[in-house]
C-alpha cells in the first residue's frame, strides 16, 4: 500500500528506533525509578536519555520534560493543569479537538472564559489575536502547524504578542514536530505539547509535555510515583508530579532514537516535503473538478475535494481501487472545517513523509483524475 497517512501516525520507522524497542521488550521488561536493581536503573537511565534529547531538541528543561501516552494527554495536562477559575483563553480556528475539548469542557463549567480567533483578510493573524486580548487573559492556545492544511502558524509573532503583555503560550507541536524548528527559548514559547509517534519517528503510546520555569501545573493524574511514598499528596517536583504510574517505557526507547534521528535530517527533510507538497498541489490543480485547500509547507500535508463526491468516498475509492491509504473526514478540527464551508463533506487530507517517492505521488495523481472522471463525467 502507498501510505499517505503520515498526519496520522508516520508509516515509517528507522532501524535504530525499531531495535530500540525489540531491545527494551525483550531484555528490559523492568520497572524504571520502582526497583534498585540493574535492569531498573538501565531503564531509568533510557528515559533521562530521552528527556535530555528532548530538551536539546527544543529548548527546554530535562526535568520539565513530562512523558504522556500522546500529545492529546499533554495538551490536556497543559490546560486543565494551568487555567484557574476565571482565567481567560484565547485559542484558534486551526486547532484539533484535542485543544477544543477540554477547553469547552472548562468554560462550560464556568471555569475560563474563552475566545476562538479566525484569520480576517489583510490583517496579519497575530494582530488578530492581539486584538482578544483582556487583562484576564492568562493563556493562548495555537498550534504550530494544521493538521487540515498544513497552515504554519506565525508562532514567533504569536509569542511576542504573548510575552508583551504576560500572558503564557501553549504550542500543539503535533503536526509541526520533525518538520518546523520549534524552541522555547528561541521563540518564546511557554508550554509546548509533542506527538511522539508522527514526525518523530517513534511509535504509538508516547508524548510529551515542555514547559518552562515560568509555569506551574497542578497534576491532573494521582498515583504512585516510585519517590515519597510516605506523602499521600503528589509530590511537588517535577518531573513526578505529573508523572503517575509505570511509563511506556519501550516507546521512550523509541522516541530517543526517533529524536536523534530527526535532528540530524530536519532541514534537508523540510525542504523535500516542501518540494513534494508542492509537486502534488501543481498536479491536483491540473484535475478538473478538484480544489486544493493547502499551500506548499514543510509538513507534507495537502487536502483538496472532488466536485460531487464527499470526502470519505473519495478516501474509500482510493483505498479499495488502488490501494492508496489517506484520510477524509473533519480531521478533528470541526471549527476550521466550518471556516472553510468545508463542513458537509470534509476533505481528503494527503500527508506525505520524506520517504515517499516522487513515482508514488504521480500514481496517486493519476488515481484522483481517474475518480474525478468517473464521478462526474468528465471528458478528456
Amino acid at each position: 500500500m502507498i501510505y499517505f497517512d503520515n498526519a496520522a501516525t508516520g508509516g515509517f520507522k528507522p532501524r535504530a528506533v525499531t531495535d530500540a524497542v525489540e531491545t527494551v521488550v525483550r531484555y528490559l521488561s523492568a520497572n524504571p525509578t520502582r526497583s534498585g536493581h540493574r535492569l531498573a536503573i538501565t531503564g531509568a537511565q533510557t528515559i533521562s536519555k530521552c528527556r535530555e534529547s528532548l530538551a536539546n531538541m527544543f529548548g527546554g528543561i530535562s526535568e520539565r520534560v513530562i512523558f504522556t501516552k500522546n500529545c492529546t494527554e499533554a495538551l490536556n495536562l497543559a490546560i486543565l493543569g494551568f487555567c484557574t477559575q476565571g482565567a481567560h483563553v484565547i485559542t484558534t480556528v486551526y486547532e484539533h479537538n484535542s485543544v477544543l475539548r477540554p477547553l469547552f469542557a472548562l468554560k462550560e463549567k464556568n471555569v475560563i472564559t474563552l475566545d476562538v480567533v479566525s484569520p480576517k483578510q489583510d490583517q496579519p493573524f497575530a494582530i488578530t489575536i492581539k486584538e482578544k486580548i483582556k487583562p484576564e487573559t492568562k493563556l493562548i492556545v495555537a498550534t504550530s502547524v494544521s493538521n487540515v492544511t498544513g497552515y504554519e502558524l506565525p508562532i514567533n509573532e504569536i509569542a511576542f504578542i504573548a510575552k508583551e503583555n504576560g500572558v503564557k503560550l501553549l504550542v500543539d507541536g503535533a503536526q509541526g514536530g520533525g518538520h518546523v524548528q520549534l524552541n522555547l527559548k528561541k521563540d518564546g514559547i511557554n508550554m509546548l505539547a509533542r506527538a511522539g509517534h508522527k514526525g518523530l519517528y517513534g511509535i504509538m503510546g508516547i508524548g510529551a509535555l515542555l514547559f518552562d520555569e515560568s509555569v506551574e501545573l497542578n497534576p491532573i493524574i494521582f498515583g504512585g510515583t516510585g519517590n515519597e511514598s510516605f506523602n499521600l499528596n503528589q509530590p511537588s517536583c517535577y518531573p513526578e508530579r505529573l508523572e503517575s504510574g509505570t511509563l511506556n517505557l519501550p516507546a521512550i526507547a523509541s522516541l530517543s532514537e526517533g529524536v536523534n534521528y530527526i535532528c540530524t535530517n530536519l532541514k534537508n527533510f523540510s525542504a523535500h516535503l516542501y518540494n513534494a507538497t508542492e509537486h502534488l498541489i501543481s498536479g491536483l490543480n491540473t484535475i478538473k473538478g478538484v480544489q486544493v485547500y493547502s499551500h506548499p509547507n514543510r509538513a507534507g500535508i495537502v487536502s483538496f475535494s472532488i466536485k460531487n463526491i464527499p470526502s470519505v468516498e473519495v478516501a474509500d475509492i482510493l483505498n479499495s481501487n488502488y490501494d492508496v491509504a489517506v484520510r477524509g473526514g473533519l480531521h478533528c478540527a470541526p471549527l476550521l472545517h466550518k471556516f472553510l464551508k468545508t463542513d458537509d463533506d470534509g476533505l481528503v487530507r494527503v500527508s506525505l513523509a520524506v520517504q515517499n517517492s516522487t513515482r508514488e505521488i504521480n500514481y496517486f495523481l493519476s488515481a484522483v483524475e481517474k475518480i474525478a472522471k468517473s464521478c462526474n463525467n468528465y471528458k478528456s
